[in-house]
Parts: structure tokens; C-alpha cells; sequence
């Protein structure tokens, strides 16, 4: 079995992150979503188990798509979990610089490990998680950008009760 992975904060997750997930499980037998459950770089909004419960329900209908947390090197967590790939999107040159350095790394810490890279989708290529949050946070419309239930967790956490 062909398993790849799909790591990130996902803080929270976004419709450019499902459509990256649902695009990999067409060409691998299994995608599992790693949650890093504490990135050194980056102020949360919502708990590992807040953001496994909301990746876990916007997939599900894809039964082989899987979420998981993880701690670590995400390369150790490939390891365990079986992968051969792992997934990244990629939405403008910016991330196509930062993403290519850290894949270097990878190949040489974990030489078996393939990355895959998938272009976004065009009306997601503007869409990340930390611009959400702050058009949320303003009590901006967030609707188009993330599955029913993200946009109310968001609208909650930062106690906004219009709706877009």
C-alpha cells in the first residue's frame, strides 16, 4: 500500500488544505493528514485535539484519508506510519522557496522519503491559515474559504455572532 502524508498545523483547517487531501487520495491508496501537534514557529488558536476533530470531520467522507497527530521530526512520524510521500501544496513562489529547502533537509535526513507538491487550486491560492484567522478574527467573511463547521469554531473562539 502507497501511503503518503500530509503534514501541517492545519490551524484550523481551510478548503485549500481538503482540496490538496482529496487531490493526494486520488493517487495514493492512503493519505493521512499529520497534525503537528506543537510547531515551534507559530501561535495556535486551537488544540491539537480541536484541530484533529475538525480536519477528521471535513474528510470524512474519504475513507482513505486518515488524521493524525504527531510530535517530532515529521520525517520519524513517515516512518512509523508506513509513508513513502509526503504531500505539500504549494501556492506562490514564496512557498515553492521555503518548501524546497525544507524537502533538502528531508532527502538528507530521510533519504526514501519522496515529496509531492500540488499547485493549489485557483481559488485558493490566496488562502492560508494564519490570513484566515485575522479576516475571521476582524469578523470578516470566512464562509467560502472553510467548511461549515471551521467557520463556526472560528466565529466561537473569537466570539463573533454575525454570519457571512
Amino acid at each position: 500500500m502507497t501511503i503518503a502524508i500530509y503534514p501541517g498545523s492545519f490551524d484550523p483547517i481551510t478548503s485549500g488544505h481538503i482540496d490538496i487531501a482529496v487531490r493526494a487520495c486520488k493517487l495514493f491508496e492512503k493519505v493521512i493528514i499529520g497534525i503537528y501537534e506543537t510547531p515551534v514557529d507559530k501561535n495556535l488558536l486551537f488544540s491539537t485535539e480541536e484541530r484533529v476533530a475538525m480536519a477528521k470531520k471535513a474528510v470524512a467522507g474519504y475513507p482513505n484519508i486518515e488524521v493524525q497527530s504527531y510530535k517530532g521530526l515529521t520525517g520519524e512520524f513517515a516512518r512509523r506510519v508506513g509513508a513513502r510521500a509526503m504531500i505539500r501544496g504549494l501556492r506562490m513562489g514564496g512557498d515553492f522557496e521555503r518548501e524546497f529547502n525544507m524537502a533538502m533537509m528531508n532527502k538528507k535526513m530521510f533519504p526514501d522519503l519522496e515529496l509531492v507538491c500540488f499547485m493549489a487550486s485557483v481559488e485558493y491560492q490566496f488562502v492560508s491559515s494564519s490570513l484566515l484567522k485575522e479576516a475571521a478574527g476582524l469578523g470578516g467573511g470566512i464562509n467560502q474559504l472553510v467548511p461549515p463547521h471551521v467557520a463556526t469554531a472560528l466565529r466561537k473562539k473569537y466570539k463573533i455572532t454575525n454570519s457571512d
